[in-house]
């Protein structure tokens, strides 16, 4: 999941990853700007949208760079950043008033507010290492105060990769790739989940915590003209921050059809 994306990029969307936004580009010969604005969802990871802008909205900004790095292979740098705006809990109120007794278990959902924002800043790096390698770097940071809204429970990420076209091996159409993830939640965030609070994601009742990290190798096969097959296996240790979790093997097997 947080290899698809940076995992620390809160970014406005419902339950399904969708959401209706409007973009603003700016485009140089060797760079781009990009600003959106775009509606975010009305509860945490909810399937509705939030159509009053006034209520809710997320803010994204984007500089990407191309610079010649290795003369005949592409580079991109993107610089992002993202304020979101939305009916959100706050991990910290949420702890205080479980110690003071005024509720049975931290409760995020109680301390829902109007208004309240999220922030985050990210890196991405993609490089052309051949006409057949790729490598991407990706590191993430969101402030964590209030609660993860729309796409997963991370407060910091850092990521890399690569992938490998099979052309050495006279399979130009297929794909070899592996990468690396470890994420990380800030303090209150971990405190709240330790206490037994509960996410939209995260939550067993209790919370050892250690930063969760994930190694993930896949293989695509070209099978016939738009059909591929691919095997897919993760090890995560810490899955879910805890440290009492896992480690966990997660073997996967996918098929695309492009028709």
């Amino acid at each position: 999941w947080t290899i698809v994306n940076n995992g620390a990029w809160d970014y406005a969307a419902d339950t399904r990853g969708y959401t209706v936004g409007a973009l603003l580009e700016l485009h140089a010969r060797s760079w781009s700007a990009r600003f959106v604005e775009a509606l975010m969802p009305k509860i945490a990871n909810g399937v509705d949208l939030e159509w009053n802008l006034a209520r809710a909205r997320g803010n994204n900004l984007e500089f990407e760079f191309r610079p010649r790095l290795a003369q005949r292979h592409k580079t991109a740098l993107r610089l992002l950043a993202y304020r979101n705006v939305a009916d959100m809990g706050n991990y910290r109120q949420a702890i205080t008033e479980f110690l003071a007794h005024q509720t049975a278990v931290p409760d995020i959902i109680g301390t829902r507010r109007q208004g309240r924002t999220k922030n985050g800043i990210g890196l991405n790096l993609e490089q052309e290492l051949s006409h057949t390698t790729r490598a991407f770097l990706r590191i993430g940071a969101g402030d964590g105060r209030n609660e993860s809204f729309a796409y997963t429970e991370v407060d910091q990420t850092v990521s890399f990769g690569a992938d490998q076209a099979g052309n050495r091996w006279r399979r130009p159409h297929d794909k070899f790739g592996a990468a690396f993830v470890m994420n990380g939640i800030v303090a209150a965030h971990q405190q709240y989940l330790a206490l037994g609070g509960q996410g939209f994601l995260l939550g067993d009742g209790g919370l050892n915590y250690g930063r969760e990290k994930i190694v993930e190798g896949y293989y695509t096969a070209h099978i016939w003209r738009g059909v591929f097959a691919a095997a897919d296996l993760q090890h995560i240790n810490n899955p879910g921050y805890n440290r009492d979790r896992g480690p966990a093997w997660v073997p996967a097997a996918r098929l695309h059809v492009d028709f």
